[in-house]
């Protein structure tokens, strides 16, 4: 598998609206989208940051994957997604190199987009996804 690039990194945030203007003013990025994504138990907001992307995430409750982080962790770097042209191809090469798949197969994820996530352990404690655009 070939990565064609980092399409954007996940921060988790307990308030969405919050951060969406703390990037604004902090770094002059632009909301490019925001959607709520009940599959993920998420709100999350896409911010470009001149040619990079910032993904905002905020839980829609406790018990989500990105709540129980918040409790744990607090907010902060919750994970590098990285941008591939045929997502199936992707997981089977991952899981042929032995990483550790969360998703065996793509999910719907912001955009329209195909995600799927593979376990920390396997990146040297980094939750990674895998994104494409079909």
């Amino acid at each position: 598998m070939e990565a064609r690039g980092i399409h954007h990194v996940g921060v988790a945030v307990a308030d969405l609206d919050e951060a969406v203007q703390t990037y604004e003013r902090l770094f002059g990025a632009r909301l490019e989208y925001r959607e709520r994504v009940e599959a993920q138990g998420v709100e999350a907001a896409s911010m470009q940051v001149g040619n990079g992307r910032v993904e905002l995430l905020a839980p829609l409750g406790d018990e989500t994957p990105v709540g129980r982080f918040l409790a744990s962790r607090g907010p902060g770097m919750h994970h590098v997604a990285y941008e591939v042209d045929d997502l199936r191809a992707a997981l089977s090469d991952l899981a042929q190199q032995g990483a550790e798949l969360i998703d065996a197969e793509p999910r719907r994820g912001m955009f329209g987009f195909q995600v799927a996530f593979v376990h920390p352990e396997s990146v040297h404690g980094v939750l990674s996804e895998v994104v494409s655009r079909a």
